[in-house]
């Protein structure tokens, strides 16, 4: 296709001599010193392109036949729409920044240089794949490398000063810049060649990665690594290559503090921001061709501490994908990236960013042990067949190279498909818990001093003002979609299930941005037995005087909330979201109150709830719950900018605990039974024995849930609660087992407790085992157990095991 912009109006327009002297050089053939390099390069030259392209898959068979052919359009748009001049290569992005002095309205000029880049290696792609309807064309060709000397001469060069987001220029831009240069090497010139180097010398220079530190850390660090490595590639300089392979290294040791992977599986990026799914997918997907690419190489990476990084894959990600989802507490601002504006083709959801985490998994273990290898495969395997809202092999939008890697797994017979991992885990670095038990998943996010309560920035993620405030996230099977299907935009954002928020209108972006918003608060986090889970929050709002104490006892079956020491005085209402079911966008779920069926709005005095296709809720001692219906409309751009202003509308089943205006001391307490019947829900709640409340105020938060043998209690001061007394604030869970044993598992959350003496009033036989914190235990009549200095263990959970008189 050609397109509409004429060759002789091209070169007036930019300057015809250096443009017609590239344009001829076009068809020269690859530079005469890459037949005098050694094998080597070449080698990782066509490794990386096989990275980039895929292997191993028939381009007339789906779904990479229709993947192809929708490469291939979309390319021939971008090369019909080019029409370069100065100040852009496509009209709709201009990169000339007519104030470069102010910064901050810089961002979207230079975000338009790596956007052109990306359709160019869109172009580039659809070029060299098969099968496309414009493979090898010789016109596209041109176009592609029109586009390349458009932008090197325009403003991707070395004698150009960077403005707006120093990502474009170092990462952004380069590594699609690159990606092309090694696709279309065997068509470029040594000029263009030397021109592409230099200009990245010039903005990524050495000194980027000289140390870890600023924007040279964690998922970032590794992405300056790959354009490092791949400038080394393109021209064969090998100290290029070996100081990517060595900047690598300082990813690799566990945090404390600030951007990393920390050794209780959290991952953090920006300072405050947990990121998993979104940095933590840059990360993963970085080092695992990275891993590929050098693997086997002169440059191959071997510091030992790299296992630390393959660990990370089963106590990092593995617990934050379910059934083919990354769950959207972990992935920052990206869950406002829903439809883009730009190219609506383009989206996001927790279950198309858990399959690319998932792809990048699979390629990663082609660098680990066999073992970790088989085993990763099988867990992906189980990952995307029990994916019922999204099927990898038709609504996903992974490209076709990682879409090979996954086929190749799905269609292998000798791999067999893993279950969900089961069990609780807390992560303290990034004030999240995740909980499994048969048949449901749930996860919390929180915010402390350490952790913000929510990430803008760049235009994104306006509204997520509450997600840290104790926002519960819960799936059932065959409930996949509740926080894929058009959820961020239509979802009201003062009422996010789980979280105990103030009515009080907040601007968009509240609190600043990039994570700069966080609560003067401590305690959060809780402790765990690896099977039950005990979690609290200190909650403090955003921007508001509104203070709580927040609890949820994780059990087999249920999940336990309680709050307490409600109060707050800015003249607004204060509401704690028992639950808020996106129904899609003609829901009708049955929404059933002590038995009988609401069909409008209502406050009144439940016992339980049941909103039908979902889960049950049961209220001990009854409670006056509100119940709405909504039908409610956004855009994704009310959300982020960059995004779709097309309206979405979904509908809303919302349970709400109204604690009126400028509460004082109000409390709430509720059982979520996820995937329960209606009929289950009754029996719960008419069950009187099965939850004993042990303390629900804002000195501690009880619970005794006899039949599975489970104490869990948060002292948010010393005190006694129940048989178990606690000389400072700390979480505990004890659970007592069939076997004659008991575990007790202790954390400090608040990172403060220098000492702790814990008494249960419980007869005790002996020590089986415990925790190296554990100084001394005192057995008998009742059990004495002294831990020594807990604040510099990081929020970690203490155990001590028991056997029972």
């Amino acid at each position: 296709m050609t397109p509409p912009w004429s060759r002789r109006r091209f070169l007036a327009a930019t300057g015809g001599s250096t443009c017609a002297l590239a344009l001829a050089g076009a068809a020269t053939a690859a530079p005469p010193a890459a037949a005098a390099e050694p094998d080597e390069f070449a080698t990782l030259r066509a490794k990386w392109r096989t990275l980039l392209l895929g292997e191993g898959f028939s381009p007339t068979a789906e779904p990479f036949k229709s993947k192809l052919t929708a490469l291939g359009s979309l390319a021939a748009q971008y090369q019909a729409a080019m029409a370069p001049a100065t100040g852009f290569l496509w009209p709709t992005l201009v990169f000339a920044d007519p104030e470069p002095d102010k910064d901050t309205e810089s961002y979207g000029y230079s975000a338009n240089i790596q956007n052109s880049y990306n359709r160019l290696k869109t172009m580039a792609e659809a070029y060299c794949q098969p099968g496309t309807g414009v493979t090898g064309d010789a016109q596209l060709k041109a176009d592609i490398l029109t586009g390349l000397d458009h932008l090197k001469s325009q403003v991707y060069n070395a004698g150009q000063a960077a403005y707006g987001n120093w990502y474009n220029w170092q990462i952004g831009a380069p590594q699609a810049l690159l990606d092309i240069s090694l696709m279309m090497y065997e068509h470029l010139t040594a000029d263009r060649i030397a021109a592409t180097v230099a200009a990245i010398d010039h903005f990524v220079p050495d000194s980027a990665v000289a140390s870890y530190t600023g924007t040279s850390t964690g998922a970032n660090r590794i992405d300056l690594c790959r354009v490092l490595a791949l400038r080394g590639l393109l021209d064969g300089t090998a100290t290029k290559i070996a100081l990517a392979r060595d900047a690598i290294s300082p990813v690799f040791p566990y945090v404390t503090t600030g951007d990393g992977l920390y050794a209780d599986g959290s991952l953090i990026q920006h300072t405050w921001v947990p990121y998993t799914g979104s940095y933590g997918a840059v990360l993963i997907d970085g080092l695992s061709k990275l891993f590929a690419l050098l693997g086997g190489s002169a440059w191959e990476v071997t510091d030992p501490q790299r296992q630390l990084f393959l660990d990370s894959v089963e106590s990092a990600y593995a617990p934050f994908l379910h059934n083919g989802l990354m769950m959207d507490g972990v992935s920052g601002r990206a869950i406002s990236r829903g439809v883009y504006a730009s190219n609506p083709a383009v989206q996001q959801d927790d279950h198309l960013r858990g399959h690319v985490v998932v792809a990048h998994i699979l390629l990663l273990g082609q660098g680990a042990s066999a073992a970790e290898n088989a085993r990763w495969k099988s867990l992906a395997k189980g990952w995307y067949q029990r994916d019922a809202h999204c099927d990898v092999t038709a609504g996903s939008t992974l490209g076709v190279a990682p879409l090979s890697r996954v086929l190749a797994v799905l269609d292998d017979t000798t791999v067999a498909p893993l279950p969900e991992p089961a069990g609780h885990k807390v992560f303290p670095g990034m004030d999240r818990a995740v909980h499994r038990a048969t048949g449901w998943a749930a996860s919390v996010s929180m915010a402390s001093e350490r952790i913000t309560y929510y990430e803008n920035g760049n235009g994104e993620n306006l509204r997520a003002w509450h997600t840290g405030s104790g926002m519960l996230y819960w799936w059932a099977d065959g409930d996949g979609g509740q926080y894929s299907d058009g959820y961020w935009p239509t979802v009201d954002p003062y009422r996010l299930p789980g979280t105990t928020a103030s009515l009080k209108p907040l601007a968009d972006g509240e609190g600043g941005i990039w994570g700069a918003a966080r609560p003067a608060a401590a305690w959060v986090g809780g402790t765990t037995d690896g099977t039950y889970g005990v979690t609290g929050q200190h909650l403090k709002g955003l921007s508001a005087t509104l203070e709580a104490r927040k609890s949820w006892f994780f059990l087999d079956d249920a999940v336990v909330c309680l709050g307490a020491g409600i109060s707050a005085s800015d003249g607004t209402g204060v509401v704690t979201v028992v639950d808020n079911r996106n129904l899609g966008a003609n829901g009708t779920a049955a929404l059933t109150l002590d038995g009988r069926t609401q069909s409008s709005d209502t406050t009144t005095k439940a016992h339980w709830a049941h909103l039908e296709g979902h889960g049950g809720y049961v209220f001990p001692g009854g409670t006056d719950l509100t119940t709405l219906r909504e039908e409610r409309t956004g855009t994704w751009k009310a959300i982020n900018t960059g995004c779709s202003d097309t309206p979405v509308t979904r509908r809303y089943a919302t349970l709400l605990a109204d604690h009126g205006t400028d509460p004082t001391d109000a409390s709430y307490a509720y059982v979520l039974l996820p995937g329960a019947s209606a009929r289950r829900t009754a029996e719960r709640a008419g069950d009187r024995d099965w939850l004993v409340p042990l303390a629900n105020s804002p000195r501690a938060q009880g619970v005794r849930v006899p039949s599975r043998g489970f104490t869990g209690v948060n002292f948010w001061e010393p005190g006694t609660v129940g048989k178990i007394a606690a000389s400072a604030p700390v979480s505990v869970l004890i659970r007592e087992r069939r076997d004659g044993t008991a575990v007790i598992a202790v954390a400090d959350p608040a990172r403060e407790v220098t000492g702790l003496t814990l008494t249960w009033k419980r007869p005790v036989k002996s020590v089986v085992s415990k925790a190296s914190a554990v100084t001394s235990v005192d057995t008998g009549a009742e059990l004495t157990v002294t831990f020594g200095d807990l604040s510099k263990t990081v929020g970690a959970t203490h155990k001590l095991t028991v056997r029972l008189v």
